[in-house]
């Protein structure tokens, strides 16, 4: 398959290509939550961190989060049921699966090094790869509106929480791997779901994830008594565990699948960042975050960014 085939979006009338794009703006704002049901898990799991390691306890959670998502998809598409005996379907889902579990297990570690807002900023850089690695299949350049709505995407994603002060080591350097393999993710999805049924490729790229987090966390040493593993059903645990499962692996991700293929993967990546708008935005609700200048600047570089490549984007095509 050539580069330009590869990064190709699947042509569709515009009143269904704009229900893509308000499918992929659904799949952000349910992403935003899940900073919140993560931070209400971990906080309720601090005796757990302490004695056990930051690492370990974030496993089981990824672990479980994963098998929750494909036990839906199990149960609720028989489509899903018969991908278990396709061997294209798991070739898919090991590529996709395998690309989201490196980009969660980076970050993972590279959190117990880096504040919060210094990950949020290198992580948003996936959209700046996104294009790079674009460039480089399709021996192009992107638009400059594209070229526009990565740099105040990237911009927005990243400062919205304030500048990031950065001091390069392991953490910031294992997050910039993240954020390749998560533009990685973006452009695989892209071909993938055009060769293969997106809701099989769906539940083995879960599964995948799952396994894997479970191998690793034994790797570890952990994850090998049902003690360790009851931390999913504490209070304040068990729930958000489900909301991640259901609703920020389960129906994001199909969403993602299902509609992404119908955007140029760069547009894709440029929408993905609101992500932290939605996440600063609940966290304002709830009282977990506090008003500042740089929440206006950055949410509103992102929301231009969008915007921009969204009207130049249509009025290119009309042309």
């Amino acid at each position: 398959m050539s580069g330009e085939l590869l990064f190709s979006p699947t042509a569709l009338p515009p009143s269904e290509r704009r229900k893509a794009l308000f499918a992929l703006l659904v799949v952000t704002s349910v992403w935003g939550a899940t900073f919140i049901w993560m931070k209400q898990a971990l906080n309720a799991l601090e005796t757990e961190i302490n004695t056990q390691g930051r690492f370990q306890v974030i496993a089981i959670l990824v672990a479980a989060r994963f098998l929750v998502a494909a036990l839906v998809m199990y149960f609720t598409f028989s489509r899903a049921r018969s991908a278990l005996q396709d061997s294209q379907q798991w070739k898919g889902g090991l590529i996709l699966g395998g690309i989201m579990f490196v980009g969660f297990v980076t970050q993972m570690i590279g959190l117990e090094e880096i504040s919060p807002s210094v990950s949020a900023f290198l992580t948003s850089l996936y959209v700046v790869f996104t294009a790079l690695i674009s460039m480089f299949f399709t021996k192009s350049r992107p638009t400059r509106t594209l070229l526009v709505g990565v740099l105040l995407a990237t911009f927005g994603a990243g400062f919205i929480q304030g500048p990031p002060h950065l001091t390069w080591g392991l953490g910031e350097i294992l997050t910039v791997i993240c954020a390749v393999f998560f533009a990685l993710h973006i452009i695989f999805t892209q071909k993938i779901t055009q060769e293969v049924d997106p809701i099989g490729v769906t539940l083995t790229s879960f599964l995948v994830v799952a396994v894997g987090s479970i191998v690793l966390l034994i790797f570890a040493g952990g994850g090998r008594s049902l003690e360790q593993w009851s931390m999913v059903f504490k209070d304040g645990v068990f729930l958000q565990v489900l909301c991640l499962g259901i609703g920020g692996s389960f129906f994001c991700l199909l969403l993602l699948n299902i509609y992404q293929r119908y955007l140029n993967p760069i547009q894709a990546a440029i929408i993905y960042a609101l992500e932290p708008v939605w996440a600063t935005m609940y966290g304002l609700s709830l009282g977990l975050d506090e008003w500042t200048g740089w929440i206006l600047l950055g949410g509103g570089a992102l929301f231009v960014g969008n915007i921009v490549v969204e009207i130049f984007t249509n009025a290119d095509e009309e042309e």
